[in-house]
Formats: structure tokens, C-alpha cells, sequence
């Protein structure tokens, strides 16, 4: 058993989510047409440096999703395996965003929820907890 536990975030998700402002934003987003709005609109909202970060947490949910190892990711996107980690924490113990989209774009070749629970007992996966099990 690891020393490190990933401890839910408690405050990250106020009771009062979504807000009006936020509610209006999602609304404003989902009013967009075409991909140069889409653009437009979100480098308008955001800056570049922003839109990178946001970016490459995408990236990541791309490459959990494929199965990719915490240290390849970071590597690959010059950002530390902890980053990795709290997008993974997201995209599988979060609200169900990340994993709903990420389904909808990327056909998985790899779903956790397919691996028996009898892998992580014996084999290659002797020791390891299943991925949405934190």
C-alpha cells in the first residue's frame, strides 16, 4: 500500500455549483456554431497561456484514456506526473465531464471498467488498484 493517498478535493465543487454566472457561460458556450467561434470566443475568454494548460489537460484525458503510463504523459506534455495524476483522480472519480466527452471522442481501447477485478489479483496487475479506485 502506497503512502500517498490522493485525498478527495472537498472544496473544489461548493455545494452552490453551478452559479448563475457559471450557468450563463455554459450557455454562452453551448450557443457557439461553427469551429472559428468556437475559437474565436475562447481566445477571446481565455488567454493563450490558459488555453494551453487547458489544452494539454485534455491531452492528458486523451493519452488516460488510451491507457498511457502517468510518467510517459508527463513527459510527452512537460508537466509533473502529480498534474497527471489529479486529471486521472478527475477523469474518474470527478463529476463524470471528462469521461463523458472522452467517451463520446475517443473510441477506448482500453476502459478500466473492462479489466475483471480478478487482474489486479494475479498477473501483471498483482498489486495495483483498479485505476477509479483511488
Amino acid at each position: 500500500m502506497s503512502k500517498f493517498k490522493m485525498e478527495p478535493y472537498k472544496t473544489d465543487t461548493p455545494s452552490s455549483y453551478p452559479t448563475k454566472e457559471a450557468k450563463e457561460l455554459f450557455e454562452a458556450i453551448l450557443s457557439l456554431k461553427t469551429k472559428e467561434e468556437e475559437a474565436n470566443f475562447f481566445r477571446d475568454l481565455l488567454t493563450m497561456a490558459e488555453i494551453k494548460e487547458f489544452s494539454n489537460r485534455w491531452q492528458m484525458v486523451k493519452l488516460l484514456m488510451e491507457g498511457k503510463p502517468y510518467l510517459e504523459i508527463a513527459k510527452k506534455l512537460k508537466t509533473s506526473t502529480t498534474t497527471v495524476a489529479r486529471v486521472a483522480h478527475w477523469l474518474h472519480n470527478g463529476m463524470g465531464g471528462y469521461k463523458a466527452v472522452a467517451d463520446r471522442l475517443f473510441p477506448a481501447k482500453f476502459h478500466d471498467s473492462d479489466v475483471p477485478d480478478s487482474y489486479y489479483h494475479s498477473g501483471k496487475l498483482r498489486g495495483l488498484k483498479k485505476p477509479n479506485v483511488m
